[in-house]
């Protein structure tokens, strides 16, 4: 396991490609790029840039999908100190023109080489052919019409990106992530899985999100390891890329694992294979960006003979927060243990420390914390508090042995008969009943001032639900105040990019019907 203390994030590249040229780094579609080839990439695209203007202090947007550019343009811009901006080409018109109208970067990408949705936006704003002959001919560019102002030269130095949440409402904030956090985790993470060059991991977490460029991309590249890169995540791609090349490591969101055991039920029902005595070469199962439910836990670890460890991470800390630990499983869906450089304090609303084992609000402190939202001085105030802790807007506990759980985000609370719902408790219950695929739980308002709760279920596929027997079941699963008000099944339960559940949607259609009652 390599030990070598990178300064900024394109020294993880850089370090393999003088060390080990040969090196498989990326699988792709069309074949495979070595290290060597790839910082090759990186300098040339780094003198491509450098000519057109780019420097230190400016912003460089992609609007794309996973792909050899969007991780050359990552490193390049590291080594001019200019800050490389990933936004998920999914997002819609309306959202990548405000993140741009924010940001103001001064060239703006487009990956139109592997995805129609970024094609479309760089038709729609007229972007060309970029002509830097490390990239794609179809990776298109397009130029401010002005120079932004450029950011003072020592904030420049210490960024290594802006990451722009997916929030629910209101303006885009643009987490500024900084160098020291990313490289500091990509080896702890790299460590706490025993990464080496032999190991190949599957890259489809996207890019634009802290958990695909932090434990995905930092990671598998620190260790010297391979990653087969794809623009999107498809649960049948994942099981030829476990045959060929043969994946040692498979790390995802839970509903990306939701979706690969909906594939898997069928390939033991075809085959009566499972994953254990299919895929000799995994090794490891990670998921993290959301909540962990104990029956995705349960049948994921059944079927491919093998721990289903699990993280805890958010968007301003750059990497993972707690991790369980590789040669300690869980039984339980902790988050494992705290990870080297962070601190944590689970604390009521006005920040005094909760006893332990009480719920509370989680804040920490550590290299990898944001330096602050970009030009949002308001909200970094909120959020960046006194004596260098993160207030994360998490809700949790830390158990006898110092493991930590998340019970939900403190906006997603429900106040019922003056008792707390956490709905991560709620849904839990709910998607251990059979043909339930999964479930997510917000609240609605009720004429009395009160909350109610409200379940909406996205069912296995062919599978009709059983509600009177579903209501049964929670009735002697949940004290009345968690009991849904209401169930409703809907075809998919929307996502972000990254695959976290989208509540917000949910809320909307639960305050439309209130409306219009």
């Amino acid at each position: 396991m390599p030990s070598f203390r990178p300064e900024f994030i394109h020294d993880i590249p850089k370090h393999w490609a003088e060390r080990a040229p040969d090196a498989l780094c990326l699988h792709l579609a069309g074949g495979i790029l070595s290290y060597g080839a790839l910082w090759q990439r990186i300098a040339a695209a780094r003198d491509w840039l450098a000519a057109r203007g780019v420097g230190q202090g400016d912003r460089v947007m992609v609007v794309g999908e996973n792909c050899t550019e969007m991780v050359v343009m990552l490193f390049a811009c590291s080594t001019l100190h200019a800050w490389p901006i990933q936004v998920n080409a999914r997002l819609s018109p309306r959202e990548i023109d405000g993140i741009r109208a924010h940001a103001e970067p001064l060239l703006t990408f487009f990956t139109s080489n592997v995805s129609d949705v970024a094609a479309a936006h760089a038709a729609r704003l007229g972007a060309q052919p970029s002509d830097c002959a490390a990239l794609d001919p179809n990776f298109t560019v397009l130029r401010a019409e002005h120079a932004p102002q450029r950011v003072e030269a020592a904030e420049a130095r210490d960024i290594a990106t802006l990451i722009y949440t997916s929030g629910t409402t209101g303006a885009p904030k643009g987490v500024m992530v900084p160098h020291a956090g990313l490289t500091v985790f990509a080896r702890i993470s790299a460590t706490s899985r025993d990464l080496g060059p032999d190991d190949i991991a599957y890259g489809a977490l996207p890019l634009s999100h802290i958990f695909g460029i932090a434990t995905v991309l930092m990671a598998t590249l620190y260790a010297g390891a391979s990653l087969v890169m794809r623009p999107r995540f498809d649960a049948a791609d994942v099981f030829a890329a476990l045959r060929s090349p043969g994946l040692t490591m498979l790390q995802g969101v839970p509903t990306m694992f939701t979706r690969i055991m909906a594939l898997a039920r069928e390939m033991t029902a075809r085959t009566g294979q499972t994953g254990a005595t299919a895929f000799p070469r995994l090794r490891y199962l990670y998921t993290g960006g959301a909540p962990l439910d104990p029956t995705l836990k349960r049948d994921t670890e059944a079927w491919f003979g093998q721990p289903l460890h699990h993280g805890y991470g958010i968007t301003e800390y750059a990497g993972s927060l707690f991790i369980t630990r590789k040669d300690a499983p869980r039984a339980d869906c902790s988050a494992g243990y705290i990870v080297e450089g962070v601190e944590i304090a689970i604390t009521d609303e006005q920040g005094q420390p909760m006893p332990p084992g009480e719920r509370g609000q989680i804040r920490v402190r550590g290299p990898g914390v944001m330096r602050g939202y970009f030009r949002n001085a308001g909200q970094t105030a909120e959020a960046l508090l006194p004596g260098g802790w993160l207030n994360t807007g998490d809700l949790g506990y830390l158990d006898a042995d110092g493991a930590l759980f998340i019970v939900g985000r403190s906006k997603d609370l429900i106040i019922r008969s003056g008792f707390n719902v956490y709905p991560i408790e709620v849904e839990s219950v709910i998607n251990a009943f059979p043909g339930v695929r999964q479930s997510a739980v917000v609240g609605r308002a009720a004429a009395d001032g009160n909350e109610e709760v409200v379940a909406f279920i996205e069912t296995q596929p062919g599978t009709t639900l059983d509600v009177p027997a579903l209501q049964a079941y929670l009735r002697e699963s949940l004290a009345p105040y968690k009991r849904p008000a209401q169930v409703r099944v809907i075809e998919t339960i929307p996502t972000t990019a990254s695959g976290k559940l989208l509540k917000q949607p949910l809320r909307a259609l639960v305050e439309g019907n209130a409306a219009a009652a």
